[in-house]
């Protein structure tokens, strides 16, 4: 029979790997797409302002300014080195807070600013989702935004968001965590490019979300998480007590 030698009976074994913490590959930079805040609503009949190149440009509405509050207080803390916003004044105003506490002074990009709605940019579009207007529900069976009447091009949408996209990683850096406030629909395409997922999949981010990509050396875009809206648990609470309904997702 074999017998053990002493010493390997005492050599201690190597500790298996434990588990850890996410932390930023060397070389990448983690790119922070944040969407804007809860904006006004408008009646049908009523325009929203407008921006100097045709956008819709609604102000943020009481609880999207609590809700900019919110995520500035959460994200003060983090390494965040750089701040980036549309050409869109909702975008400012969400950053508001963040600027405040942080000193940062956000860059404009204007290529992440909103899909523009054709015929429907004004708020017209608010209305037509409210009404289950049969375009719509056409838009979203075929998960196409040129399906409304004069809308931008899906293709020009991609090309100009991801050019976009690629602006703020290339200010950034690497080894560098950034933030964009942007919009639903920028964020749903970012989603889409980095996954390979169905167009619209990704469609519905809440309002401040905080959807971080980790853009690698070699140019690989990943989705770290979708969605993350903790910070606004204790509004959501405080709203349910009052009985107020939450927004619909469409």
């Amino acid at each position: 029979m074999s017998r053990v030698s002493t010493t390997d009976a005492e050599t201690p074994r190597p500790a298996a790997q434990a588990q850890r913490l996410f932390t930023l590959p060397p070389g990448a930079t983690e790119v922070l797409l944040l969407r804007h805040g809860s904006t006004v609503g408008t009646a049908e009949g009523e325009v929203f302002a407008t921006s100097e190149d045709g956008h819709g440009d609604p102000h943020l509405s009481p609880d999207g300014e609590e809700q900019a509050v919110l995520l500035g207080e959460r994200l003060a803390h983090e390494p965040i080195a750089k701040l980036f916003v549309t050409n869109l004044t909702r975008t400012h105003q969400t950053a508001a807070r963040l600027m405040e506490l942080t000193g940062l002074q956000p860059e404009v990009v204007a290529d992440l600013r909103e899909i523009h709605l054709g015929d429907w940019e004004l708020g017209e579009y608010r209305v037509r989702i409210a009404n289950r207007d049969p375009i719509i529900v056409r838009s979203f069976t075929e998960q196409r935004w040129d399906i409304i009447p004069g809308a931008e091009r899906d293709e020009d949408f991609s090309a100009r968001v991801r050019r976009g996209f690629d602006h703020v990683v290339a200010q950034a850096g690497p080894d560098t965590t950034v933030a964009a406030v942007v919009h639903g629909g920028v964020i749903a395409e970012m989603c889409r490019q980095a996954t390979g997922s169905e167009p619209f999949a990704f469609l519905g981010a809440d309002n401040t979300s905080i959807n971080r990509f980790v853009v690698f050396p070699d140019g690989r875009v990943r989705l770290r998480s979708y969605n993350d809206t903790a910070h606004l648990d204790g509004l959501r609470a405080a709203q349910r007590s009052a009985g107020d309904a939450d927004e619909e997702i469409v």
